[in-house]
């Protein structure tokens, strides 16, 4: 099976079934992408597809088509970080750290959306669970981002696949 990822076709030979998230992490190595819950819940295991933030642990690979783009948070800022990477550094929004690779991809696939996302936005929308409470500074993250983004008349999509 092929699959275009962070703009790179790789070929995989596993089971339909077998979830994208452990075909990133196990087959091809890239294990920015963490596993949480495993039930799509938590959201540390989204990545884009095409654009749109996926949950990858309950997505068996075989839904994935060859043509579809698949980016990894390996792959989003490749030429230089996404505004969502660099507030988050900035802002210092992660405290552990586990969940915010997911959570950089939901944001980066919001405002990629919707330029600039209210706070009941962002609440709708980042449904990923972060353990340490991070919320607020999320939120914060993720207008900031929206800011910079606004300013620079970019509309979200650093993807490699971009």
């Amino acid at each position: 099976m092929k699959l275009n990822i962070n703009g790179e076709t790789k070929e995989v030979e596993v089971e339909a079934d077998t979830p994208l998230l452990w075909v990133i992490r196990e087959q091809l190595g890239m294990t920015g992408t963490k596993y949480g819950c495993g039930m799509s819940i938590c959201g540390a295991c989204t990545v884009h597809i095409d654009g749109v933030a996926q949950r990858s642990c309950v997505l068996p690979v075989s839904a994935v088509r060859e043509d579809q783009k698949i980016t990894t948070i390996e792959g989003l800022g490749v030429q230089q970080f996404h505004p969502v990477q660099e507030v988050w550094a900035e802002l210092d929004v992660p405290q552990c750290g586990y969940c915010q690779s997911g959570m950089i991809m939901a944001a980066s696939s919001l405002l990629a959306r919707n330029a600039n996302p209210s706070d009941e936005d962002i609440r709708r929308e980042i449904t990923n669970i972060c353990r340490c409470g991070t919320y607020p500074r999320v939120i914060e993250g993720i207008k900031t981002a929206a800011k910079r983004l606004a300013a620079a008349g970019d509309q979200g999509g650093r993807d490699a696949n971009a």
